[in-house]
């Protein structure tokens, strides 16, 4: 039977653990009663018997109630100064317990934690009940402009309808309409509720408000202002999609336009903005995910309450055990009528919510709407485990096959290696052990964060029932790897018995043709959910910085970075399949080719620039100077790269010099990036020294080793300066396992980095992510 006390670190909510109860530390307090009574086994033998007799006394008729109602304890309830902060507790003791002073240290810490429950509830409950009251709002508003759209379909009969407004220019005070096709009478409008207002603004608050929409349009879609209930409403849809983004980049442009436009040639000038319904489709959308995250929210809270009774009531009758007293009835009723366990508002807000997402996202299909709100988890197989054995053995046996023949016909030696085979098929191999190497990397990042509670679903925004584990990982990787080698073995099978090489060199082709073929093919096998985000994601980083960057994307690029000369090899390959190369087993071409070797040299600056596209994107969204700091970082990268292609073109002294200047002061830029802003370590008023006061690890030697780790691994590049030679060896060999160690640095670094956003989250007790809503009420000046 699994102990209470790993049962309830399991199930609580990880970013919430500061505000449960602290069941270990009472347990602590515990142990330090029982060891002193098990000390003085007289005085407790004392003390039962004088409780035992006491015991009888106010049993007895003749005590009445008013005695039966002196007991061992007695719970005080405080008001508090401040309404928002609820009741206040207090135990005082009445009975003489063995250790007086160890019982009121245990009764003061558990007060304490009622206290502490009380209040987080009563602060999530008024966040939640707040955030569904403007849900409903938001539903309303939905409701009613869908209507009115509806209505404007009826009567125009056109294939996209919109409902229009005419929006006056800056130096229009009044409201003029504008008669067009498929626009809304005014008094159909009136009818809705819906009517387009524009306050009259003073020439003092005109540049105010002036930067105030510039600030507005230039971070969402659509700024149409309506009135809607009795408010001014804007509908704000965030930039999220190139199509959005070009959007409001091109409506900045307009908006100027026209304003200076309007100023010279019609001081009367009016434009047009339609909500038409792919707004509406977006707006639903986003209400629809608020929903979703409202009712995972309420769920932790019913949660948060179940743990904290059960803990309140094991611990007291742990303490009943150890002291042979009857304090649990007197407590729990305390804390059976405290505010968190007899409240019943989170209860009906969580059964609203799931009325309304029935109603409307759901078409009353209760089935349906319950496969959003509480999806089930997938169930964890065992013949995963079997396979992941088997394939591990395949790939063991393959590997060992593979290296004996690569041994005989001396492919990786400098004297005997075959030219061709080095040049064409090894990067295939190279490409494929990089790429699954990281994949390992992170299956092992996964086992590590899912050990430490670290909520990698959660930041990473990915479904409960379609996101990866830790064994699903290692399957693909033993299945994957195993293939390869087992392909790359019977190649070298062949061409050492001299099969014909051009039919040959198809062969590693084939491989990366048929890898490339099953990553995008379209049918639900090998984890097409996965498959299709792994592919969002690099679009959304090909395309930087028009679509917005959430945590997933820029964690990819970082990846990215780290896979630079797998890149590489992929652009080599690539040109040497694509331009029939191979068949005549011309693999200098793509080398002496000035537009192919310039595109070589373009992929070793690309995931930098990606990165630095997200961090300007970031800044653009978020106004943060710090993302132009890290923008920094990755110029830095591009020009010590930049430099390292320059010495390689001619290895001169003065481009010795530039190479490691340049390399040295990126290792710099990226040590103090890695240390203090991903892993929020180098804290020098930190209680641990030189981390930070907040560890998921126990050990604090691991933090300064893997800081000391971490530096050794960036030193990586020294390796172009130094020329170190490796004996016999062909050279593309140890480049292999050089760029091995910066994908191994580079899964080392992921740990930590997730382990800090968690951090982050727990400390702002974040455990759903805040939806942006469609409908923002502004003020009459705005």
């Amino acid at each position: 039977m699994v102990k209470f006390s790993k049962q309830f670190e399991a199930q609580l909510v990880p970013e919430w653990k500061e505000a449960f109860v602290d069941y270990k530390q009472l347990k602590k307090d515990l142990k330090k009663i029982n060891l002193l009574n098990s000390l003085n086994p007289s005085t407790k033998h004392q003390d039962s018997s004088i409780s035992t007799l006491f015991s009888s006394l106010r049993n007895a008729s003749f005590f009445g109630k008013k005695s039966r109602d002196h007991e061992a304890i007695q719970v005080h309830k405080k008001l508090t100064s401040s309404a928002s902060k609820g009741d206040f507790y207090e135990t005082e003791l009445f009975e003489q317990f063995q250790d007086i002073e160890a019982a009121g240290e245990f009764f003061s810490f558990l007060d304490l934690q009622l206290n502490k429950v009380n209040q987080f509830y009563k602060t999530k409950e008024k966040e939640f009940l707040e955030r569904g009251a403007t849900l409903k709002k938001q539903m309303d508003i939905l409701t009613e402009l869908k209507e009115a759209l509806q209505q404007q379909r009826d009567k125009g009969a056109t294939d996209d309808p919109s409902i229009s407004y005419a929006i006056p220019s800056e130096d229009d005070i009044s409201i003029r309409s504008e008669e067009q096709e498929q626009s809304i009478p005014e008094d159909e409008l009136e009818k809705n509720g819906m009517q387009l207002t524009e306050s009259s603004k003073t020439d003092e608050k005109e540049k105010s408000r002036r930067i105030k929409r510039d600030d507005s349009s230039s971070r969402s879609l659509s700024k149409t202002v309506i009135n809607c209930q009795g408010k001014n409403l804007r509908i704000n849809i965030p930039l999220t999609t190139p199509s959005r983004t070009l959007s409001a980049i091109s409506y900045l442009v307009w908006d100027d336009f026209v304003s200076q436009s309007s100023k010279k040639c019609s001081p009367r000038g009016s434009k047009r903005v339609h909500i038409n319904k792919t707004k509406l489709h977006q707006a639903e959308k986003m209400i629809k995910g608020a929903l979703i995250e409202l009712y995972k929210g309420l769920g932790y809270l019913k949660t948060y309450r179940n743990l904290n009774m059960l803990a309140f009531v094991k611990i007291l009758k742990k303490f009943d055990k150890v002291t042979n007293k009857q304090v649990l009835p007197i407590y729990l009723r305390v804390v059976e009528s405290s505010y968190f366990n007899s409240s019943d508002k989170v209860v009906r807000l969580s059964d609203e919510v799931e009325q309304l997402f029935v109603k409307y996202f759901a078409k009353d299909d209760r089935t349906k709407a319950m496969k959003y709100l509480k999806p089930n988890q997938r169930k964890a197989s065992h013949a995963i485990t079997f396979f992941i054995g088997l394939f591990t053995g395949c790939f063991v046996a393959l590997l060992a096959g593979y290296a004996i023949m690569a041994h005989i016909t001396g492919m990786y030696r400098k004297q005997t290696s075959d030219t061709v085979y080095m040049e064409t098929v090894y990067p295939v191999l190279s490409m494929f052990s990089l790429l699954f190497l990281h994949f390992f990397l992170y299956g092992c990042n996964i086992f590590m964060w899912k050990k430490t509670r670290i909520n990698y679903s959660f930041i990473f925004e990915l479904a409960p029932t379609k996101e990866l584990k830790y064994r699903d990982v290692f399957l693909i990787c033993t299945t994957s790897m195993s293939v390869i080698v087992g392909v790359l073995f019977i190649h070298l099978s062949l061409v050492a018995k001299g099969y014909p090489s051009s039919q040959a060199q198809a062969i590693p082709g084939f491989l990366l043709l048929s890898f490339l073929l099953l990553v995008v093919c379209p049918f639900n096998i090998m984890y097409r959910s996965s498959r299709y985000r792994l592919l969002k994601a690099l679009r959304n980083i090909v395309l930087s910085p028009l679509y917005k960057v959430v945590m997933l994307d820029f964690f990819m690029a970082d990846q990215l970075c780290s896979q630079v000369p797998m890149l590489r090899n992929l652009e080599y390959v690539a040109c040497y399949y694509i331009t029939g190369s191979y068949k005549t087993q011309d693999y200098g071409y793509c080398i002496r080719t000035t537009h192919f070797r310039d595109l070589a040299y373009a992929v070793s600056f690309l995931p930098y620039y990606w990165r630095a596209m997200q961090c300007a994107r970031r800044w653009f969204d978020e106004g943060e100077t710090s993302h132009l700091v890290n923008l920094g970082k990755y110029v830095s990268a591009m020009l010590a790269a930049g430099a390292k292609v320059a010495y390689e073109k001619e290895k001169s002294i003065g481009y010795l010099c530039l190479v490691v200047a340049m390399s040295s002061g990126a290792t710099v830029y990226q040590l103090y990036w890695d240390f203090v802003k991903d892993w929020g370590l180098l804290q020098f008023h930190s209680k641990n020294p030189w981390l930070r006061n907040e560890l998921i690890l126990r050990q604090k030697f691991i933090y300064y080793f893997s800081m000391g780790l971490n530096l050794i691994l960036r030193l990586a590049w020294l390796q172009t300066v130094l020329h170190p030679n490796f004996g016999n060896i062909d050279y593309r060999v140890p480049g292999l396992f050089l760029a091995a160690l910066e994908v191994i640095r580079r899964g080392h670094w992921n740990f930590y980095r997730l382990e800090n956003e968690h951090l982050n989250n727990a400390g702002k007790f974040r455990a759903v992510k805040t939806v942006p809503l469609p409908f923002h009420e502004v003020d009459e000046e705005d």
